[in-house]
């Protein structure tokens, strides 16, 4: 366990040399500011670094990621980085990215009792629900998963619109949302929603006046 933990500060280290070899002030540069154009909403899984399967640089993306990817109107956690992103950073795109073969997705599919991640996957029955007629017409479990995955990057990003700081930078033009999913099989991101065509499907009610 020892060998396994301290290769990750090798690595770190040798990053950091080859970095330095590149550009010896990189880290110098780096430190000074941070002005991301992206925000990355998307899950929690160890197989979806949104800088690697990106090819980003560190200080592109600002990241914020959960399991499946949820945009949740009670997480603080979620909220205070869009507004952050947003109002502060001036992030030009937000970007909700889910993935094939995502495990909270899997298991929200299913009737056992994980523990308190249950209370979150709760979101995601809601979703299956919702779209019940639709997922229970394929024929098979594998592509009843695989569109849940992708109706749920849909339901997220309407949840995007439904904030007002979202809303707001939508009405001014200063922002552009977009839904993606990413497969991990071959290792390529499909677009799936822009905010532009989804602000028109959110309900009135959840539409801000704006000042």
């Amino acid at each position: 366990m020892i060998k396994s933990y301290n290769k990750l500060l090798e690595g770190n280290r040798k990053w950091a040399a080859e970095q330095l070899e590149k550009d010896a002030n990189y880290f110098e540069k780096l430190s000074k500011v941070q002005k991301p154009e992206y925000l990355w909403i998307g899950c929690s899984d160890s197989r979806v670094p949104c800088e690697v399967i990106t090819g980003a640089t560190p200080g592109e993306i600002f990241v914020h990621r959960n399991i499946a990817n949820m945009v949740i109107h009670t997480d603080l956690n979620l909220l205070s980085v869009l507004e952050y992103a947003v109002k502060f950073l001036n992030v030009k795109h937000i970007i909700l990215c889910g993935h094939y073969g995502c495990g909270g997705i899997k298991s929200s599919m299913d009737n056992i009792a994980y523990g308190y991640v249950d209370n979150w996957l709760r979101n995601i029955k809601e979703i299956y629900v919702k779209n019940i007629d639709e997922l229970e017409a394929l024929p098979t479990k594998e592509e009843r998963f695989n569109r849940l995955v992708e109706i749920n990057v849909v339901e997220q990003v309407k949840n995007l619109c439904k904030t007002k700081v979202v809303q707001i930078a939508l009405e001014q033009k200063t922002l552009k949302v977009h839904g993606w999913v990413y497969g991990m099989k071959e290792g390529l991101i499909h677009e799936m929603i822009h905010a532009e065509s989804t602000i028109d499907t959110v309900h009135p009610i959840f539409k801000y006046e704006m000042e």
